[in-house]
């Protein structure tokens, strides 16, 4: 009783070298380091501008118009 005939092994060795997921995978998987690099990033800018806005408003607030 043979087990596994040519055609298994021709189907196995196909699907064995079938890299399409993997490729769609590895994107995704690219994709969502960049996109997380991009909100690490976006936080980090939003808070040195809310930062400088704050210095900026502060310094016009204690001018008082005389400056």
């Amino acid at each position: 009783m043979q087990l596994i005939t040519g055609a298994t092994v021709q189907i196995l060795t196909h699907f064995l070298r079938n890299q399409t997921g993997a490729s769609a995978a590895e994107y995704a998987l690219i994709l969502a380091i960049v996109g997380a690099a991009i909100a690490v990033a976006a936080i980090g800018l939003g808070n040195s501008i809310s930062g400088s806005m704050n210095s900026s408003g502060n310094k016009i607030a204690n001018c008082g118009g005389g400056c």
